[in-house]
């Protein structure tokens, strides 16, 4: 008998040993498609059942295909925020100008907000290699070089970021480092630069699959931890690839600043909603907010969107000269607590009326057994927006308290069925739901 009972805890102790294998493994590779959601991972209770959601909540909001740290390089928990120089000064960038810059997100307060990556895009290096093979930057626009730029940026607290392209050359005809990979990443590395965006111009025909992750490597290789953005444009659908390969990836070819090109992006942009969280990012672009092509109205809706689909919030004017309008669409504290929430899901369109489908409620899940509910009006007149509460993945009966982002308050409490608002064209309405039981289960 006793012998027995050895045999049968020794199997015991053997199965549990199995088991703790395949959690430590499955953890540290991430799961590929896998079938529990990432709203039920990150939150208990689940987040389908005993808060008033729906059976059809995690189809609503499917997380499945996205695959948990597969770069795993501890970076981009949330969103990547910060400046761009592209959008407003394309290639009249100087170190002046960064400098200037890191000190306007200082002194307007954006960096306490989480603006803190300060990224010089393209031309910032010479038109040429040195005669060792390294790149240099341009002498008469970077005289003091880009490691004493990263010291004055690090000295701010902030984080400076570069360009490169997977191609043998820059988009703006400056060497490339394809093939270049490792002395390149060394050098970035030996700069103290924290991030990095790597663009598709140039690309001799080569695969992105095969072109992306040798850099991803030497990045890795180098020691430094290092953002690796990757701005293939969308072309090979890189959310289906490239969530192993860099911490954010372009959905999308670029953004200009007209309503036109912001609402084209935003929809190819949510084609790929299950695909993103912590870890990895679709990437629509950066933002064209306070650049003059589109109204105040069409800003706002440009940043609630950005912000709900958990899109990098990249600025992408001139910081040092901005409008008030300008400064109060980028600071807004509860939008960019949307975009910075901890659960990590991309929220997405669930609801369209209206002529060609202008009428839009976009929604997903926050933490706190929330959601965040857009009413976008692309129409050209004002009108009525309603959200279902079916629509939304809540039974209709829960009971919901709403709060208005945009004027900072409360709006209703026990709010049932459906909930309407008058929004004005191309305007963008942005509300947190709570429901009434998820409240209490907080006491």
């Amino acid at each position: 008998m006793g012998r027995e009972t050895m045999k049968m805890k020794k199997k015991i102790i053997f199965s549990v040993y199995i088991v703790i294998v395949l959690i430590v493994w499955l953890t540290d590779v991430g799961i590929e498609g896998r079938e529990v959601s990432v709203v039920v991972k990150h939150e208990k209770p689940s987040s389908g059942f005993g808060f008033g959601f729906t059976k059809s909540f995690n189809s609503i909001y499917d997380t499945s295909r996205y695959g948990i740290f597969q770069l795993n390089n501890g970076l981009a928990l949330t969103p990547q925020m910060g400046w761009n120089s592209w959008n407003f000064f394309a290639c009249n960038i100087t170190e002046d100008l960064i400098r200037e810059t890191a000190d306007a997100l200082i002194s307007t307060g954006l960096a306490d907000l989480g603006y803190v990556y300060v990224n010089i895009d393209d031309c910032w290096s010479a038109a040429s290699r040195n005669s060792e093979g390294q790149l240099v930057p341009d002498p008469n626009a970077f005289p003091s070089g880009i490691k004493a730029l990263a010291d004055y940026v690090h000295g701010k607290g902030l984080k400076l970021g570069i360009y490169s392209d997977a191609g043998a050359f820059t988009c703006q005809v400056r060497p490339g480092s394809l093939f270049h990979e490792i002395d390149d990443s060394q050098l970035f590395a030996s700069w103290d630069v924290d991030y990095l965006k790597y663009d598709n111009c140039f690309n001799l025909g080569i695969d992105p699959k095969n072109r992306y992750p040798p850099m991803r490597d030497a990045l890795n290789a180098t020691g430094r931890t290092i953002f690796y953005s990757l701005c293939e444009w969308g072309v090979e659908d890189p959310a289906l690839w490239a969530r192993g390969v860099g911490n954010s990836w372009r959905t999308t070819d670029d953004i200009n600043d007209t309503w036109a090109s912001m609402t084209t992006i935003a929809d190819l942009n949510n084609k790929w909603a299950s695909y993103a969280g912590p870890g990895g990012w679709n990437d629509p672009d950066m933002l064209e907010v306070g650049n003059g092509g589109m109204t105040y109205l069409e800003y706002r809706a440009h940043f609630c969107i950005w912000a709900l689909m958990k899109a990098p919030l990249l600025v992408g004017c001139d910081v040092r000269n901005m409008t008030a309008e300008t400064f109060e669409i980028l600071s807004n504290k509860e939008v960019i607590a949307v975009n910075q929430d901890s659960l990590g899901v991309q929220g997405r369109k669930v609801h369209v009326a209206g002529e060609e489908n202008c009428l839009q409620v976009w929604a997903g899940p926050l933490s706190g057994n929330r959601l965040v509910v857009a009413f976008w009006n692309r129409c050209s007149r004002a009108a009525t927006i309603t959200a279902k509460w079916e629509a939304l993945g809540l039974e209709s009966s829960t009971s919901v308290s709403i709060r208005d982002l945009w004027q900072h308050k409360d709006l209703k409490e026990n709010v049932v069925a459906s909930f309407s608002a008058e929004v004005d064209s191309h305007d963008c309405h942005m509300y947190t739901f709570t429901p009434e039981t998820a409240a209490l289960s907080e006491i």
